[in-house]
């Protein structure tokens, strides 16, 4: 059944891909009016997800921001599949580097140095590797989660490589990132996904107890890669900017936990400064710190 329903997929998501941005987000505006008013998509996880964050906010502030991320969010859906068949000129047009971004990544190929560069599910994330394998003089891995469904794993898969951007499997990230070391990479963590609780760095984020990855900071650390945090803004519809900003070079010798929470910091500044560019229909707080954790800040 996977397979029928992929094959039958495949041909509407590839016309999708061909669209002009004016019909695409004509289609998006539509996708729209049904996520927001027919289906109301995860609305309650959204909305309390705004009010824990976003406490001296109103109801109807809230609500603002809440239909402005589903708008933001049909557009990213859509945009995605651009990358099926979009040229690398127009896809550097859409998402380009600030040019301090483009001045500091160049600086660190021709030093070369590794990054460990660390990102959250904030504007465009999928453009933003797409320019940067096109523009960028480093090999970029971008570490994710395989899907179930091998059909459109694959698909997905080819998707994103589209343009030599190079995907690690999670299980894989230090075996891999090993093997690699002779190569001047960037490797790319979103690192606002939700851990296990009790193998997390745990900070407030948002005005919330939560829990980080630390996965990302570890490696850093046993490396001793550069760590860059970058944050991809929306410019207007359809267009994106990438800024990045170097956290440390000196990695190996950070006290433990910085790197985590520089990045979680950063990250929460620029969720607040557009606040419906960012994955509200995540379960970001599923999880509460366990006990022995408490214990062990106090």
């Amino acid at each position: 059944m996977a397979a029928v329903i992929y094959y039958i997929s495949l041909p509407f998501i590839y016309l999708l891909s061909l669209l002009p941005f004016p019909v695409l987000y004509l289609l998006s505006d539509g996708l729209y009016v049904l996520l927001c008013y027919g289906f109301s998509y995860r609305k309650k996880v959204i909305m309390q997800n705004l009010r824990n964050s976003f406490p001296d906010k109103t109801e109807k502030e809230l609500h603002i921001i809440c239909k402005e991320y589903y708008h933001y969010l049909c557009d990213l859906f859509l945009e995605t599949f651009k990358t099926l068949s979009i040229s690398k000129e127009n896809m550097v047009k859409h998402c380009k580097f600030s040019p301090q971004s483009s001045a500091l990544f160049a600086k660190l190929a021709d030093e070369k140095k590794s990054i460990v560069l660390v990102m959250g599910h904030l504007g465009n994330w999928e453009w933003a590797g797409n320019s940067f394998s096109i523009l960028c003089k480093q090999q970029l891995y971008v570490i994710y989660h395989p899907i179930g469904n091998k059909y459109f794993d694959g698909f997905m898969y080819r998707m994103r490589t589209r343009f030599g951007t190079k995907l690690i499997a999670m299980k894989n990230t230090f075996r891999e990132m090993l093997t690699k070391r002779s190569e001047v990479s960037a490797t790319a963590f979103i690192a606002d996904q939700t851990p296990s609780p009790e193998n997390a760095y745990w900070t407030t984020f948002l005005n919330q107890n939560t829990p980080v990855f630390k996965g990302t900071e570890i490696i850093a650390k046993k490396l001793n890669y550069t760590v860059v945090y970058a944050t991809i803004k929306k410019i207007k519809r359809g267009y994106y900017e990438i800024f990045a900003e170097l956290l440390t070079d000196d990695a190996a010798n950070m006290p433990d936990g910085q790197i985590s929470e520089m990045h979680t910091t950063r990250l929460e500044k620029d969720i607040m400064a557009a606040p419906a560019n960012w994955l509200w229909s995540h379960k970001r707080w599923k999880h509460k710190q366990p006990a022995v954790n408490l214990q062990d800040s106090n």
